[in-house]
């Protein structure tokens, strides 16, 4: 019972923040804590009525440690093989496999506990798990509130819509950008339709192996899909997501542009899109583009460093604590 009140209050924050401003960080951790409280109320009203209802409750349990245990990293490693062989060999493209690898050490490690139990091992592995499980925690609650910032807002209405950049193969666009471009011109032509003539405004800078900058190859993209040049904006400096969304807004208000913007990026980018925009104070909504399902587990993770890097101070205070807790009650 006392879990479920307690559910009530971060599901008020969490209601309060999202009406406030959708693009807050911290309307994923009050989700997050929402979500945890309300399992462990139904863990306990289980136990506590029995019957079929704490059996079903506890092969759940065993299967949640399994499928997090054993499948959930078999299945990363495999997305990292998979990736390495599309995408080639790059830092960023490792990271499903290296979080594969990871979780299977901390599975190791517990096993490891439970044969040389002792309390400096106790400590020890015991912080290596609460480390593990907050990381977990955050994590899996940024992923399901970028799913709800990206099913929520509007969805017509809009001025200007502003096409974030992706790398080229050379001077050609690839199917992830090209995924945002047919995005963004499926929001200009509902505009269009409903009596609006909102600009487009393609950002991305050159990289030292593309041929061209993305602006210029996005801007021949629509071109080549019957977009008026004249409502091409063209914004060629960018190189992170940041300048992308600082730059484009420079652009349209030296153009006397003032109205509602959205900008279009990968689903996998949203919010962290959406965190930027409110950082830079622009009125700017973020969609998403569909994405290539063997592409996701790696983008998400690392959208979830990136996130992290926002607050880094916080997050090591908060779990630093944690584990000085943790070691004080073990070795004390």
């Amino acid at each position: 019972m006392i879990f479920g009140i307690a559910a009530i209050v971060p599901a008020l924050f969490f209601v309060v923040g999202v009406i406030r401003d959708r693009r807050r960080i911290g309307n994923a951790v009050w989700l997050g804590v929402t979500l945890v409280l309300l399992l462990l109320w139904l863990v306990f009203r289980a136990s506590a009525n029995g019957g079929w209802t704490a059996v079903a409750v506890g092969y759940g349990f065993v299967a949640l440690l399994l499928g997090l245990g054993f499948v959930l990293p078999i299945a990363l490693i495999a997305n990292g093989v998979l990736m390495l062989r599309r995408e080639g060999f790059r830092p960023a493209n490792l990271l499903s496999l290296l979080a594969g690898l990871a979780i299977f050490g901390v599975v190791y490690a517990f096993g490891f506990a439970t044969a040389h139990t002792g309390p400096v091992v106790d400590a020890v592995i015991g912080s290596l798990l609460i480390v593990a499980a907050y990381v977990a925690f955050l994590f899996v609650s940024l992923l399901l509130y970028s799913i709800v910032y990206g099913s929520i807002g509007r969805r017509s209405g809009f001025d200007a819509v502003v096409v974030l950049g992706a790398g080229l193969i050379g001077d050609r666009v690839p199917p992830l950008l090209a995924s945002r471009l047919d995005r963004g011109l499926h929001l200009y032509r509902r505009e269009v339709e409903s009596g609006r003539t909102p600009l487009l405004v393609v950002s991305g800078g050159r990289g030292p192996d593309e041929k061209v900058s993305e602006a210029a190859a996005m801007r021949d993209y629509l071109l080549r899909r019957d977009v008026p040049d004249d409502l091409i904006v063209v914004e060629d400096r960018a190189t992170t997501t940041e300048q992308n969304l600082q730059y484009s807004a420079e652009l349209l208000a030296g153009r006397g542009w003032s109205g509602r913007a959205v900008a279009v990026t990968n689903n996998f980018h949203v919010f962290r899109a959406a965190v930027l925009a409110r950082r830079l104070r622009l009125r700017m909504q973020i969609i998403g583009a569909r994405t290539a399902w063997y592409f996701l587990p790696s983008a998400f993770l690392r959208e979830f460093a990136a996130l992290l890097t926002h607050n880094p101070i916080t997050h090591t205070v908060t779990c630093g604590l944690l584990v000085a807790a943790h070691v004080l009650l073990t070795l004390g």
